[in-house]
């Protein structure tokens, strides 16, 4: 699914998101979306979310 849709997000899914930090390698890193930090309804770089762990990145996967 789409990463770049706030629509397709939601609050207790699997998600494979990066960190602002991880932007150049692309590491992806995996956790469960506690809020979505993201207003508007798309962003081209990937919905901005906080997971359960309190990490904070752009989603790239649904799983």
């Amino acid at each position: 699914m789409d990463g770049q849709k706030r629509s397709n997000i939601k609050i207790g899914q699997a998600v494979l998101v990066v960190q602002k930090q991880d932007q150049q390698t692309g590491k992806l890193t995996e956790g469960i979306v506690k809020r979505v930090l993201t207003n508007s309804p798309e962003h081209h770089h990937g919905i901005k979310v906080m997971l359960e762990s309190g990490i904070v990145g752009r989603v790239k996967e649904i799983r």
